[in-house]
Order: C-alpha cells, then sequence, then structure tokens
C-alpha cells in the first residue's frame, strides 16, 4: 500500500482539526470549581484562540481562489502553511488583552464557580 501526498494531506487536515476539537471539547467538560486562577484564565484563553481560529478560516473562505496554475502538491504545502500561520495568529491575538473573550469567561466562570 502506498501513500501518497494526498491522503498525507488529508490525514494532516482532519486529525488536526478533529484534535483540537477534542482537545477543546474535554477541557470545557471539566469541573473548574478548585482550578486556580491561572488555569482558569489558560482555559479561556485558549477557548479565545480557538474562537479566533475559527473566524480567521470563516474569513480566508471568503477571499477568492486564484487560477493560476500551481500543482496539487504546490497547492497542498502551501494550504498547510497557511493553517500553521493561522492557528499561531489566532495564539498570538491572546497575548496581552487580546480579544476580551478570555477575560470575558473567566470572570463569568469565576461567579458560576464562586471563585
Amino acid at each position: 500500500m502506498s501513500l501518497s501526498i494526498d491522503n498525507i494531506s488529508a490525514l494532516y487536515n482532519t486529525n488536526n482539526v478533529s484534535e483540537n476539537t477534542n482537545k477543546l471539547e474535554e477541557t470545557l467538560k471539566s469541573d473548574f470549581s478548585g482550578a486556580s486562577d491561572d488555569k482558569l484564565m489558560e482555559v479561556c484563553k485558549d477557548f479565545e484562540s480557538y474562537f479566533t481560529e475559527q473566524m480567521f478560516k470563516a474569513m480566508q473562505k471568503m477571499i477568492p481562489e486564484s487560477d493560476d496554475d500551481t500543482s496539487s502538491y504546490t497547492k497542498q504545502i502551501q494550504d498547510y502553511y497557511k493553517e500553521q500561520m493561522v492557528q499561531v495568529m489566532a495564539e498570538n491575538s491572546t497575548e496581552g488583552q487580546g480579544l476580551g473573550i478570555a477575560q470575558t469567561l473567566y470572570e463569568q466562570m469565576k461567579r458560576n464557580y464562586n471563585l
């Protein structure tokens, strides 16, 4: 059985998305009633990063595809690095003030868990 670049790319994209989603779902199912302030803020920043990443991906879909003559291999490489860039941009956007989603979520969770 041989594995082509197409198969590897498809596996990477599927596993990466489902891995991030599964990690977020497991984290959100956790009981944070005994969590420290730092752990709670970390979870809130992870959520903001995931939300921002999804927003960036939705915005990218709005950009029309060009009709250049690139090979499928080149397109896959471009897609891979574009995906990596979006993830890094989303993670970096939560540094400092971020969008404020993490802070708002953090304050709400503190009220809900009486921390």
